[in-house]
């Protein structure tokens, strides 16, 4: 079988016209075996398989349209910073990335996307409060002050500090109340540590000890984060009728990944920390953390790792996804989008399909190990359980110009060893999956009901 993979013309993220490539694959799924899946030549484009050449005007056998002006100037910025060839994220023998939305200009130049995924968690969550939002923007800026060299960076920092300090003070009576009433003792005593915190991070500072700053900040962006968390009341709106029987996230979740890594002296054993995020994608992140309660990727070997992404998810034999034992067929889910400023998710459409062209992903594809759903191509509601995380950063690409953004229901990112991502291939071994955090919001559960 054969799976249709798609990328730009010019380059990886600059055209808006797709061509297409045929992949060897198992079965259905072509992000198994990669037998024949030399998609980059090392040029700006892919070479295609013998099996069916596809020119760069046309798709299934349709005429594309012509570039305008304003897609060539676009096409040509970004194939000047770009050299790594689009692959597809898909997993059955019809998927690809469909044709994106062209961006607005102004998007591509409005400035550098965060890339932190600590911060896209934190900016992800639920709340209105800007006390906080205060606070936590200059203890973000510090690692940007921490790119300077030397100590000459701790004078910045110590603008960071000052400035979270007095955002800290001015505003506390604002961020108490709130404060989610059942989790207020709690939320109050995470200000506490937060304000001792500062005090011993001005002193790091004035003690000119900058490898000691980046720890710290850590630290307490976590009891920032932890205390937004604790804004939220209960979850924020109603999932559709038609998915309300699934597993649902309603909150987040975090699990360890532990990884056998073969052939490699330098890492031989990984273990991931990813937060699922169930605020943004419940029904998605619902249905991974059931499919890891039922143990369904212990075992299981990482199947694409191509410097592009990492993949996995694709079960034994003929199954494309997880084959529900109560139904004996493939379990699908919706594809799941939400947007900011919305109050809940867009179900079964992309954000081109729904002409939001300018919008904004709540999880966006920025950070390097952003984890999302796999689907089919003419399917939006064909993923089941297999997932990749993104290796190439979005240099050119802010969240709502990235080309995956509105496309794959993104769920969560790996907060801890990202970086290790990189190197894992093609056969290394998921030894498990664990919850460590967060599956009491979990409602709906199959693997209970499975046994």
């Amino acid at each position: 079988m054969a799976a249709i993979i798609s990328c730009y013309c010019y380059s990886s993220l600059a055209a808006s016209k797709w061509i297409n490539q045929r992949l060897p694959t198992k079965g259905s799924s072509f992000l198994r075996t990669q037998k024949s899946s030399s998609w980059w030549n090392g040029q700006f484009l892919p070479k295609c398989n013998s099996q069916k050449q596809v020119l760069c005007q046309l798709q299934n056998g349709q005429k594309g349209r012509s570039f305008s002006l304003k897609e060539c100037v676009i096409s040509i910025a970004l194939a000047a910073g770009l050299v790594t060839g689009m692959p597809a994220l898909d997993w059955s023998p019809n998927a690809y990335a469909a044709t994106p939305a062209l961006p607005d200009l102004s998007v591509l130049i409005s400035g550098p996307p965060i890339k932190d995924p600590g911060a896209l968690l934190r900016n992800a969550l639920p709340i209105n409060n800007k006390a906080i939002r205060e606070v936590q923007k200059p203890l973000e800026d510090i690692s940007e002050s921490l790119k300077v060299a030397g100590v000459k960076a701790l004078d910045s920092v110590e603008r960071n500090v000052r400035q979270a300090s007095r955002a800290l003070k001015q505003g506390k009576t604002l961020i108490i109340s709130g404060l989610a009433e059942s989790k207020k003792d709690h939320g109050v005593e995470l200000l506490d540590k937060l304000e001792v915190g500062m005090e011993e991070l001005q002193q790091i500072v004035e003690d000119r000890n900058r490898d000691a700053v980046a720890p710290k900040q850590k630290e307490l962006l976590q009891y920032v984060g932890d205390v937004e968390e604790d804004m939220v009341d209960g979850f924020p709106y109603e999932v559709p009728e038609e998915y309300r029987s699934m597993p649902l996230l309603k909150g987040r979740a975090a699990v360890d990944m532990k990884v056998k890594v073969k052939d490699n002296p330098n890492v031989e054993e990984c273990v991931f920390h990813i937060v699922l995020d169930g605020y943004n994608a419940p029904v998605t992140a619902g249905n991974f953390v059931d499919l890891v309660q039922r143990h369904f990727y212990d075992g299981m070997e990482i199947q694409r790792a191509d410097g592009f992404v990492v993949q996995t998810g694709d079960p034994e034999g003929p199954a494309e996804g997880f084959i529900d034992p109560s139904t004996e067929k493939t379990r699908t889910i919706p594809l799941e989008i939400m947007v900011d400023r919305e109050k809940a998710p867009f179900y079964g459409a992309t954000l081109e399909e729904l002409g939001l062209y300018k919008a904004q992903t709540k999880l966006p594809f920025n950070a390097f190990g952003t984890m999302a759903m796999a689907r089919d191509e003419f399917e939006n509601n064909s993923a089941s359980s297999q997932v990749f995380w993104l290796l190439k950063e979005s240099e050119l690409t802010p969240s709502n110009a990235n080309i995956l953004d509105g496309r794959y229901a993104v769920f969560g990112y790996v907060t801890e060893n990202e970086d290790l991502l990189a190197d894992l291939k093609v056969g290394d071994v998921i030894e498990s999956i664990q919850v460590v955090s967060g599956l009491d919001n979990l409602v709906n559960p199959s693997y209970k009901i499975a046994g």
